[in-house]
């Protein structure tokens, strides 16, 4: 394939916010008389997928979604960013980079530039913005357009079968960290060698 740019999902690729997204959605929980979730059930159930479209599908209410985004900002303390990130993005700076992410904007936003890591990326799309988070296509597609590339000259990276099923609806391959996906790898520093071999032709 030609390779003109690179999506990336942020959470679970770019940073570890398990912990802060944990924090806040028990926070939600409990402010909406639920009980608290373990960390295993957590990534089992809900990291990934648009929490709105997860919570409907446990006939769960749809606000505890709303909540847990506003006060997610609260939780922050706990994110990290992975090891490699500065690294990649530095060694990938040739090509325009887009982040698709489910998280809110101003979240995301508030993230990128906390790590230092806002200006390697081109733009910004996430599920608010694009109306619909992933597993839907749409993100993807909104993020291309703003790259001004089409999306059979990108590819995703990501982390979790959300961004797989993502990715395989919009006929965009998958490099998935720690996921079977098109070209599976085990953590983000092995990226740019990756990037490298699809720009040869030598993948995919």
């Amino acid at each position: 394939m030609q390779l003109s740019g690179i999506l990336f999902d942020m959470d679970g690729v770019l940073i570890d916010s398990s912990s802060s997204w944990l924090e806040a959605f028990n926070h939600a929980l409990d402010t909406y008389g639920h009980e608290a979730v373990s960390m295993e059930e957590f990534m089992d159930t809900y990291w990934g997928d648009d929490l709105r479209d997860i919570l409907t599908r446990l006939g769960l209410d749809v606000g505890i979604a709303d909540f847990c985004t506003n006060v997610y900002p609260e939780h922050l303390g706990s994110v990290r960013i992975m090891p490699d990130t500065k690294r990649v993005l530095k060694e990938l700076s040739d090509y325009p980079k887009a982040i698709v992410t489910n998280t809110a904007y101003d979240c995301t936003a508030h993230i990128l530039e906390e790590f230092g890591i806002g200006d390697a990326f081109d733009t910004i799309m996430t599920a608010d913005r694009a109306g619909k988070g992933k597993p839907a296509p749409d993100i993807l597609f909104a993020a291309c357009d703003e790259l001004g590339i089409s999306s059979d000259e990108v590819v995703l990276v990501g982390d979790t079968n959300v961004d797989v099923r993502a990715g395989s609806t919009a006929k965009i391959p998958v490099i998935g960290v720690g996921v079977k996906a098109d070209i599976t790898i085990s953590s983000i520093g092995e990226l740019p060698a990756i990037i490298a071999s699809i720009a040869s032709s030598k993948l995919l």
